[in-house]
């Protein structure tokens, strides 16, 4: 079940980006994702006071985070977007996160679903969303949910984390 977020998730979510950037920090990173620079708490705690952060909650627990909203950052504009919209009628993927122990169970196929569902009661046309040039795994991920390839570009995430981010986008 997907649902909204709420404080006493924090501490899981928290938990979770940790999680993820350890097995980064020893395995190598997929995301370029920081530790203590992005995600952190803050990040989710932002967004849980925006009301756009969800979890993935099965019997066993939490196991996946993401933030669905329709902020399109700076680097967008630089996108050659296959779909036109207008802002209001496009859906964002954010941050989903879904950390190793809970990997390979297709809880991230399951959050990108949940996030087309909302789009569309939304009255969305699109959604979009990016992930770091090196993450084959979320690449794949969307590639393979029937998102489109939308282009590449550079920029400073937080302002401080230099990447070149790949764009995908799935009309509804």
């Amino acid at each position: 079940m997907i649902r909204k977020a709420t404080k006493n998730d924090l501490d899981w979510i928290e938990a979770s980006y940790v999680e993820l950037l350890a097995r980064e920090a020893a395995e190598g990173s997929h995301t370029n994702w920081q530790l203590g620079v992005y995600p952190t708490r803050e990040t989710a705690q932002k967004s849980l006071d925006e009301q756009t952060l969800y979890v993935l909650q099965e019997e066993d627990g939490l196991c996946g985070s993401m933030i669905l909203n329709q902020i399109q950052p700076e680097v967008y504009a630089q996108v050659s977007w296959s779909i036109a919209a207008e802002p209001e009628k496009v859906l964002l993927i954010h941050t989903l996160c879904i950390p190793p122990s809970k990997a390979g169970r297709g809880f991230g196929k399951v959050m990108a679903g949940y996030a087309e569902e909302k789009a569309r009661e939304m009255g969305c046309r699109v959604i979009r969303l990016d992930t770091y040039i090196g993450n084959k795994p979320a690449a794949s991920l969307y590639s393979n949910l029937g998102y489109r390839y939308a282009g590449k570009a550079a920029t400073l995430h937080e302002g401080v984390i230099p990447e070149e981010l790949i764009f995908f986008e799935k009309k509804l």
